[in-house]
């Protein structure tokens, strides 16, 4: 199943990524690779696997470990750039972690 180009621009819009015309042509082969490996993961018969979770039941002692959901108002965005170095058209920015 081929990724077009413009898929790929449209996934990078939405991510709000700004990539250049090899890194496009590379992210669509890669994402290709990607969405084959789920099919084939897709193919495996799991109706015999029982469903997992990190918490198993019997494990941990759980009593008196959550608490009442509180609502209570957001920061709203103004005051949560307030303090940040450097924000732009209301995101906060960072700086570059993964070279280029």
């Amino acid at each position: 199943m081929p990724i077009t180009k413009a898929e790929v621009e449209k996934i990078a819009l939405l991510a709000n990524l700004e990539l250049t015309e090899a890194e496009k042509t590379d992210f669509s082969g890669q994402l290709v690779d990607i969405v084959e490996y789920i099919d084939q993961l897709n193919e495996l018969d799991t109706t015999a696997v029982q469903p997992w979770s990190q918490r198993s039941a019997g494990t941990f002692d759980t009593s008196g470990s959550t608490r009442q959901d509180q609502v209570r108002p957001g920061l709203g965005q103004e005051q949560a750039l307030a303090q940040s170095p450097d924000p732009e058209d209301g995101h906060f920015t960072v700086p570059r972690v993964i070279g280029g």
